[in-house]
């Protein structure tokens, strides 16, 4: 192989190492919310490339450190397990996103900086030791919480965020982790893997997962003051619709229950943005 297709096929690899889908739907979600918060322009940018960074160094933190259990497993759909990217390069990745997301997230200010560093290290420390515990849903909870709360201090001001988005935040991170963990239940629990999820079993795991989605979009629409209104109760409807066709697909389609809470998650943002309500 020529240095140039090496480097190409090395440059492939990380892509794939890095869990594509959920950084881009967690950094465009995020972007979507600071442009609902009427965070300026620029703002907006730079709130979207430290969450990018912050992802980026999450989904390469989780393949380094699952590289020997993935190769155990046969997971070939791992660039780690079929060779196209070294686990030192996927390390050496995760830790020059995480320098990169420091700067970035202090940028946005402090508060706000601080906010999402200490949720980036919740979700490293998931990876490296908490995904395996019966707390493994608390990084998630934290993190989908701290979202929220990095746009709302990044506002001018620096106002904390309502408690209603916060709750809503926790909510959803709950379920994307049970959908995000279904799927590989059976292989994680032959590798000793016993989080909450892996504790519960798929099929519990299946009828509990509508429960935090809907009860998260339950929050947005009722928290705020004023009613919800009609597109409110349009959005929970078709909120818990969602939720429930994530688990009855779930059974054939082993993404689909994830698919459904990143569903959920933009159909509440869409909410945000229709109504036009102040998260902070």
């Amino acid at each position: 192989m020529s240095p140039r297709r090496g480097r190409t096929a090395g440059a492939v690899g990380l892509a794939g190492a890095c869990h594509p889908g959920p950084v881009v739907a967690v950094t465009a979600l995020t972007s979507a919310l600071a442009v609902a918060a009427g965070q300026s322009a620029g703002r907006c940018v730079l709130t979207a490339l430290a969450v990018l960074a912050g992802q980026l160094s999450v989904g390469w933190c989780n393949d380094a450190v699952d590289a020997r259990r993935d190769i155990a497993a046969g997971r070939r759909r791992k660039p780690v397990v079929d060779g196209t990217v070294s686990v030192r390069a996927v390390w050496l990745a995760a830790f020059v996103a995480q320098g990169l997301c420091v700067p970035l997230s202090l940028a946005c200010g402090l508060a706000a900086g601080a906010v999402h560093l200490a949720a980036v290290k919740a979700a490293w420390a998931y990876n490296l030791r908490l995904k395996a515990t019966v707390w493994s849903w608390a990084p998630y909870a934290a993190g989908f919480a701290a979202l929220p709360a990095f746009v709302a201090l990044g506002l001018p001001g620096h106002p904390w965020p309502t408690w209603w988005v916060v709750t809503a935040g926790a909510l959803l991170g709950i379920g994307a982790h049970l959908g995000d963990v279904l799927p590989d239940i059976a292989t994680d629990l032959a590798a000793g893997v016993r989080g909450w999820p892996q504790r519960l079993g798929p099929r519990r795991v299946r009828l509990l997962l509508p429960v935090p989605l809907t009860a998260a979009s339950a929050v947005l629409v009722l928290g705020p003051a004023g009613g919800p209104g009609v597109r409110g109760a349009a959005g929970l409807a078709a909120a818990a619709l969602l939720s429930a066709a994530g688990t009855v697909l779930g059974r054939r389609w082993e993404r689909a229950a994830f698919a459904a809470a990143v569903a959920v998650a933009a159909l509440d943002v869409a909410l945000l943005l229709l109504r036009g309500t102040a998260i902070a």
